[in-house]
């Protein structure tokens, strides 16, 4: 006989609702402390560029900015035929690049995650129960 699987037990499921069903745009408005997140190939010179101006346009906003993190695809030897896709389907990022993230949101009481690339609602999902703080993509709070 075999024994029945396990389901995946992770922190998803202990996501406060009340917090996580908030509109971008109220998370991001005046006095919000945000952490940037951008995922750029090695291709892409000037990520500093699109982070320095997402950065302005979310302070014009009223935001703080607390944090940028960048997760680079590319660099290694091995990333290069990989270099347009994400590291994880579930959150884009490494796992290690979403503990710093998680880290930081830590250490600046941040109250909004912001990711420069578009996320699905699974990957919303997963990173806010990850990160401990709501995660929505730049596109979200722009279109508003």
């Amino acid at each position: 006989m075999h024994q029945p699987r396990r389901r995946d037990r992770r922190l998803a499921r202990h996501v406060p609702r009340e917090r996580a069903r908030c509109q971008p745009s109220q998370l991001t408005g005046a006095g919000a402390d945000v952490v940037l997140v951008g995922l750029f190939s090695a291709k892409q010179k000037d990520f500093e560029a699109l982070m320095t101006s997402a950065a302005a346009g979310l302070a014009a906003r009223g935001a703080r900015i607390v944090g940028q993190i960048v997760q680079r695809r590319g660099v290694s030897d091995f990333g290069a035929q990989k270099m347009g896709l994400p590291y994880s389907s579930r959150t884009l990022l490494s796992y290690g690049k979403v503990r710093e993230v998680a880290q930081a949101c830590e250490q600046a009481d941040a109250d909004v995650v912001v990711f420069l690339t578009t996320l699905t609602e699974r990957q919303q999902r997963a990173l806010t129960a990850m990160l401990g703080s709501p995660a929505v993509s730049l596109g979200d709070i722009v279109t508003e």
